[in-house]
């Protein structure tokens, strides 16, 4: 495979055509961490906002020690709701659990549902139990992602204590909901989530019968 030419990529983020920037950033996929965040940090601050989510989403896929650090103050301080939701998910690739504090912080305190929702995600993602109480409260929003973010997340933390909380979603007109539901319920062994299962088995929606019976099969297959 042929190596990335390190001097081209630098010179394409300098490049006044957006077009050739964002290019530069893709082209650092299989580049090693500490010779792409360097290069990535260049356009942070860029004019063109796609550029900017690109480079802060890229961070989370570069984990250097400088990168903990940059997500963390564009999360809380960042004035554009896209970065700091760009922010958010990046900071639950990193797999550091440092970073649960500032995203329970930037739950409780954003105001912005698309940045609490990439928060959720990313609390999934860590599988910290802090996040617990936090994405018991999300399952309250009145938007469906949200709702459908936390219950992934609570599956993710295996919440066992969370099944009695996330069943009332079970009918649930949004069958993306339902979906989330009867796939979390794969991981999160209990009698309710049997009978759960068992209903949602027999869901109208293809997806959801589908994912409920290869959650059953998880559970049973768990129990051998």
């Amino acid at each position: 495979m042929t190596q990335p030419n390190l001097e081209q990529i630098a010179a394409d983020l300098e490049n006044p055509d957006s077009k050739y920037r964002m290019l530069a950033l893709a082209a650092l996929r299989d580049v090693a961490p500490a010779d792409a965040v360097p290069l990535i940090k260049k356009v942070l601050r860029d004019q063109n906002l796609q550029v900017r989510s690109m480079a802060v989403f890229a961070l989370g896929l570069k984990p250097t020690e400088e990168c903990y650090p940059i997500l963390v103050d564009l999360l809380a301080a960042d004035p554009d709701y896209g970065i700091r939701a760009d922010a958010a998910g990046a900071l639950g690739y990193l797999q550091d659990n440092r970073a649960v504090e500032p995203l329970l912080r930037a739950f409780y305190e954003d105001t912005d549902w698309l940045v609490r929702f990439s928060v959720a995600v990313s609390l999934g993602n860590l599988k910290d139990q802090r996040a617990r109480d936090a994405l018991l409260q999300a399952l309250n929003s009145d938007q469906e992602v949200m709702q459908q973010a936390a219950i992934a997340a609570l599956g993710e933390l295996e919440a066992v204590d969370s099944v009695d909380a996330i069943l009332r979603f079970a009918q649930s007109p949004d069958w993306l909901v339902r979906q989330r539901l009867a796939e979390a319920l794969g991981s999160l062994p209990s009698p309710k989530s049997l009978s759960a299962l068992a209903y949602l088995a027999k869901d109208g929606h293809p997806h959801v019968s589908e994912a409920a019976k290869l959650s059953l099969k998880r559970l049973e297959e768990a129990t051998v």
